[in-house]
């Protein structure tokens, strides 16, 4: 199998599952590949370019310790962040007051999650204003999110340390679904009198990145089609929902306090 640096990392462990030991013992940052749930999820989303800048490393590293399993590399392709595409249509014709910059690298820098900033600036947004999110990363997951929300997308890499994201759209009429709609009260009772004592609860609140999302999706596994999983968490997961949606789960939240959320997840 011929690989270059926009190979999906899910694609390579397929190809030849050995290749998982290898790239776990490129860095410990890999060593959470080894969850089969979280493998499912984030592999197939990961290229060579992405896992380098996650694991510290270069793609050269990827290459050579792939190299003795029989895998053979294209180092001629470019990380598909870096090639530069054509300004869409709405950046070439953007007005100064469309313009809406949210800059998360100080966010990041002191150790916090910079998504209920992203979410509240996106909800936010007036009908054909642009935000532009300054990072030091293209925001994968981010972009993958909403443009399933009907967002265009433009992210430009100024260089290996500063990236530039654009999302647009055009109406705000979906704008009040993200990150999620918020159960009524009425709604929220009425699911959890539906299920009467046919409870799951799982308590992510102490649990850092990515544990609450493979806690989750883990208890998921086993819920019976009459059960419901009762969810405590500290924050909306906007990655996890997208991820609900596609294996067919529906779920309600419950904004209990400024410091944490209830989630209610059931099968369709």
């Amino acid at each position: 199998m011929i690989i270059n640096v926009n190979t999906k990392i899910g694609t390579i462990i397929k190809h030849q599952p050995g290749a998982l030991e290898a790239i776990v013992g490129i860095s410990t940052a890999f060593e959470k590949l080894r969850n089969p749930l979280l493998r499912k999820i984030m592999a197939g989303r990961t290229s060579i370019a992405m896992a380098s800048k996650v694991g510290g490393c270069t793609v050269e590293t990827f290459f050579n310790a792939l190299k003795p399993l029989g895998f053979e590399t294209d180092t001629n392709e470019l990380p598909a962040a870096i090639v530069k595409k054509q300004w869409p249509g709405f950046l070439l014709s953007l007005k100064k007051d469309q313009l809406v910059t949210l800059d998360v690298r100080p966010v990041i820098a002191k150790g916090e999650d910079p998504l209920n900033n992203i979410t509240q600036k996106v909800k936010s947004l007036k009908p054909r204003q642009v935000l532009k999110i300054v990072n030091t990363f293209e925001p994968v997951p981010l972009i993958q999110l909403l443009e399933k929300k009907g967002f265009e997308v433009y992210a430009d890499v100024i260089h290996q340390q500063l990236v530039e994201t654009y999302f647009y759209k055009a109406t705000a009429s979906e704008q009040s679904d993200l990150p999620a709609e918020v159960a009524s009260s009425k709604s929220w009772k009425e699911t959890l009198q539906k299920f009467g004592d046919r409870r799951k609860y799982v308590d992510v609140r102490q649990l850092e990145m990515p544990l609450p999302m493979i806690t989750i999706m883990e208890a998921l596994q086993t819920l019976a089609a009459d059960e419901v999983l009762f969810v405590y968490h500290k924050r909306i997961p906007v990655f996890l929902l997208p991820e609900l949606t596609e294996r067919n789960f529906e779920y309600l939240i419950n904004e209990t306090t400024e410091a944490g959320v209830e989630l209610l997840i059931y099968k369709s």
